[in-house]
């Protein structure tokens, strides 16, 4: 799971990885889902249990690095879930609570997009699929809008592609993020897992009305891969800078062979 081979085809090392994450997704969800609790009440501790399972699998299988990311990952996801579903209210969980797979679970898809994004023959179609991913997500967010008056997700949509306008080495992990996100979410709302209410912060005198849920909400994960970069670097400067100086040497050189 998680892991595309280099002489994977663009299918299967989307299958591997986006594919196996959104099944994950779909199955672990519907264990505390609106269709399953009745029936059995103990399903959100079994959607814990099964996550963690998973992320531990996921934990062993990966590199030194991709493992301090996910533990990265889950630290920022429980003080940004603590921050804001609990504290400001932007989102609330079926019981209120944060169930513990929520934090395995943004690990999880930090990491799926990230060996995604890695995968040589996703490299390839780069451009390509990086298009095609803006003219999807322009167009969620426009149906949103005209449909659901989702004016929160519409803005933090028009947020994230302009950020995204001047960063392109970022461009195409983020605007793969969003789309995991997007599914991610309408799962979650649609099982009854979590809810966004009708307007942005629950501040009902705004004018930010939102979907649940709303379009553009990956605009608040970016954070954990900005915090795990940030962490990462911390703990290995000096590998950070060496890397850095052999990116601007790369950078250089084409810059000198091109003129």
């Amino acid at each position: 799971m998680l892991l595309a081979k280099k002489s994977d085809s663009l299918f299967e090392a989307s299958l591997k990885t986006i594919g196996a994450l959104f099944l994950a997704i779909f199955l672990g969800l519907l264990l505390d889902s609106k269709f399953v609790i009745p029936y059995f009440p103990q399903g959100q501790i079994v959607a814990n249990i099964v996550v963690a399972i998973i992320f531990l699998l996921v934990f062993i299988k990966s590199t030194q690095k991709i493992r301090e990311f996910l533990i990265y990952a889950i630290l920022i996801a429980i003080a940004g879930e603590c921050f804001f579903s609990l504290l400001l209210e932007m989102y609330t969980y079926r019981l209120q609570n944060v169930p513990m797979y929520v934090f395995f679970g943004h690990a999880l898809l930090y990491v799926s997009v990230l060996y995604f994004c890695k995968a040589n023959v996703v490299k390839v179609f780069r451009n390509k699929l990086e298009l095609f991913f803006i003219v999807i997500i322009i167009a969620y967010a426009a149906l949103f809008l005209i449909f659901k008056s989702d004016i929160f997700g519409f803005i933090l949509t028009a947020f994230t592609l302009l950020i995204l306008m001047k960063r392109p080495r970022e461009r195409f992990f983020y605007l793969t993020m969003y789309l995991c996100v997007v599914f991610l979410e309408i799962v979650g709302t649609w099982y009854d897992c979590w809810y966004w209410p009708k307007y942005a912060l629950n501040l009902e005198d705004t004018f930010l009305k939102s979907a649940n849920p709303p379009s553009g909400i990956s605009f608040f994960y970016f954070g954990l891969d900005l915090g795990s970069l940030y962490f990462y670097k911390l703990r290995h400067k000096i590998a950070w800078k060496r890397m850095k100086n052999i990116r601007t040497i790369r950078i250089t050189s084409r810059q000198i062979i091109c003129f």
